[in-house]
């Protein structure tokens, strides 16, 4: 862990905010889980990190699945989830062969790119993607995904970028970015597997933050509907990027 885990009251704080910015996220508030791991890699190695939060989304995305499990587009799985495949063990080979620093540096620079991107998007920019792209394109965006999806959890804007101008309807884009995620994540497990991730120390921290999760999750249901959500998107965004910078710099100093 960086710095030896000297401080064991970071690590925890780090850990928990980390977990509750996942559970939001999946109980309504969309792109704020992309803040988890740049606040986790503040008191973990970013890749024990990912490895400790894993389970947690697994779990999470098995309600979410449930929920929407009828409604679901074949051609999104079938065409980006061997790209996601793909990314996914070039992220594994770039995290087994690279130091702690440079994966925190492109941890860093992912989380600065989708938090511009996203105030980007709040501010009405767009990405005017054709409807009907081939796909092989899809692919290489499921590519992108799994890449960044392992790095850091954060596969989800390449994943919107291929699928969001196909405009499926409403519950047909939840349950298939449910299922498509759910898929990725335990396509992940072997990669970090490989990497030594889940060890027993690893395993027990999971199990103690998973309750947290849940009920996150559950929170996240229930705040949704009462907070003014545009401002609040703004705030998780702003920290994104400066945390991010945070990140590159750690890495490169």
């Amino acid at each position: 862990m960086r710095g030896g885990m000297t401080n064991e009251t970071l690590y925890y704080a780090c850990a928990i905010v980390a977990v509750i910015l996942a559970g939001l996220a999946k109980g309504g508030f969309v792109g704020v889980g992309s803040l988890a791991m740049p606040v986790m890699a503040l008191g973990v190695d970013p890749v024990r990190g990912a490895a400790i939060l894993l389970p947690i989304l697994i779990v999470q995305d098995a309600v979410s699945v449930w929920a929407f499990r009828r409604t679901w587009d074949r051609t999104v799985l079938l065409v980006m989830i061997p790209g996601m495949a793909i990314g996914i063990a070039i992220g594994y080979l770039f995290a087994a062969k690279v130091s702690e620093s440079a994966v925190l540096g492109v941890l860093g620079a992912i989380s600065t790119v989708f938090g511009l991107h996203r105030l980007w998007l709040e501010r009405g920019g767009a990405i005017a993607l054709p409807q009907h792209l081939p796909n092989w394109v899809g692919t290489l965006f499921g590519v992108a995904s799994g890449f960044t999806s392992q790095i850091a959890h954060a596969g989800s804007p390449p994943f919107q970028m291929w699928v969001l101008p196909r405009r499926l309807p409403r519950d047909t884009l939840v349950g298939t970015t449910a299922i498509t995620f759910a898929v990725m994540n335990w396509m992940k497990v072997p990669a970090y597997a490989a990497l030594g991730q889940f060890t027993r120390a690893n395993l027990t921290a999971t199990a103690l933050l998973i309750p947290l999760a849940l009920l996150s999750t559950l929170g996240g249901v229930a705040l949704v509907r009462r907070i003014d959500a545009a401002r609040f998107y703004v705030l998780i965004y702003i920290l994104m990027v400066l945390l991010g910078i945070k990140l590159m710099v750690d890495a490169i100093f």
